[in-house]
């Protein structure tokens, strides 16, 4: 385990995850949600070639519909 700044609270996490490995991980609906990683945005493309390290900070947004 790895410990990162998830959303603003150390959280820890599995060694060798991607972004997408972690989205996985946190049981998200990828398809609504959005990637801050270390102060960037992550395009969803990407999410796969990027691999979450100790002292990451890491902000995942939900997007949420409504009207």
């Amino acid at each position: 385990m790895i410990e990162v700044t998830l959303n603003g609270e150390k959280t820890q996490v599995p060694e060798n995850l991607s972004l997408a490995g972690l989205i996985s991980h946190l049981k998200l609906p990828a398809e609504r949600i959005a990637i801050e990683h270390n102060l960037e945005i992550v395009r969803r493309k990407n999410w796969p070639s990027i691999r979450v390290q100790p002292g990451d900070r890491i902000e995942v947004v939900h997007f949420v519909g409504g009207g």
